[in-house]
């Protein structure tokens, strides 16, 4: 480790080479490379963590790039994890990289998290934080968790003892919201600003956590607003009325996806699949995405009803009696066909979660 490369850090009056050596010896999995994810890793990397994972199967897209600027044009198209290795080596080889470039799930969770001293959430949906979350108890792990919507973002850290107690995310939120009720950036929007902020308060944290400091956010959320800077600390205590499991095997017997209200039944869930559907008499695709998100489906003839139309648009449907809905991750296509279902219910209505890429990859 050359000590001169940290030296603006070291010279604080609280951190010192003994902090710096905590660092060198630790090691942080980031579960997501997107953008949270991104500032994350840049500046654990930056900082001197001994060595990272990194956990994501998506891959760089035109429309990551003005948030997530680990990435390039050139990376497009490339795995998060490859790319995000990339970089990151030449930003410092004093950190040693491992890149998993798939889903975590409950049958591999265990097998990627136990070797890091700390993880950090940087998911973007419940049922992978609830999973991770879960997880990281049964073992003990330190979690940093970190979410946004909008111009509002949480922070907090998780199984750590603090006052002869322990809290996770369970404790702040024992039951997820309803797939409707919280939009994903897709359809909410996000500021580069502020992906980057509250990524650096979650980096922060980590790094607080691995040198000992006293200031944590331990049994606390940190809400905090890029838009108009007002920020809240909310202390939390255990909640007994929290579910989970609490064994591993009960954790493997865990339906997550049930526990987060998502329903699989009028999922459509491969191509092939999909043509079949198409493929009947009177059936159509329609694109529930805005008229500026890409790629475009022109050539599946899909009829184009932005989600916030829909209600207005639903009689231009009458004369199909098979509609499938898509959009770019399944969120707004499944709100379409709820909603939809409501007023066609004798019709046969899917979606495709997949998304609108996954046709033309």
């Amino acid at each position: 480790m050359d000590l001169k490369r940290y030296n603006r850090q070291m010279i604080l009056p609280d951190f010192g080479i003994t902090a710096q050596e905590k660092l060198a010896e630790s090691s942080v999995l980031v579960v997501g490379a997107g953008g949270l994810g991104c500032p994350v890793l840049q500046i654990l990397v930056s900082s001197g963590i001994g060595a990272i994972g990194i956990v994501d199967f998506d891959i760089v897209e035109m429309d990551n790039l003005h948030r997530q600027f680990l990435y390039d044009e050139q990376d497009v198209g490339t795995p998060k994890v490859i790319a995000a290795v990339e970089h990151l080596n030449k930003m410092n080889t004093d950190t040693e990289m491992a890149a998993f470039q798939e889903m975590l799930t409950s049958d591999n969770v265990f097998s990627i998290i136990h070797n890091f001293d700390v993880i950090v959430d940087c998911t973007d949906n419940f049922t992978t934080r609830y999973l991770l979350n879960d997880a990281c108890a049964l073992l003990k792990k330190p979690l940093a968790y970190a979410s946004i919507f909008r111009h509002e973002g949480q922070i907090s850290v998780f199984n750590v003892e603090k006052d002869n107690k322990v809290t996770n995310y369970r404790d702040l939120f024992p039951v997820p919201p309803n797939q409707n009720e919280v939009p994903d950036c897709n359809e909410a929007g996000v500021l580069p600003a502020h992906s980057a902020v509250i990524g650096t308060f979650q980096a922060n944290e980590v790094i607080k956590l691995l040198i000992g400091s006293e200031d944590v956010l331990i049994h606390q959320l940190l809400s905090f607003n890029t838009r108009n800077y007002q920020s809240m600390i909310v202390n939390f205590n255990p909640c007994q009325e929290k579910s989970g499991p609490e064994t591993i095997e009960q954790f493997k017997n865990f339906n997550y996806e049930e526990f987060c209200n998502i329903r699989k039944e009028n999922d459509i869930r491969s191509t092939a699949d999909l043509q079949t559907f198409l493929n009947q008499k009177n059936s159509i695709m329609i694109d529930v995405r805005e008229a500026d998100e890409l790629p475009r489906l022109n050539a599946l003839q899909a009829l184009e009803i932005p989600l916030a139309s829909l209600g207005q648009n639903l009689k231009t449907l009458e004369n199909y009696e098979n509609l499938c809905f898509i959009c770019a991750s399944g969120k707004r296509s499944r709100k379409a066909l709820e909603l939809t279902k409501t007023y066609f219910p004798e019709k046969e209505i899917k979606h495709f979660p997949a998304g609108a890429k996954s046709i033309l990859s």
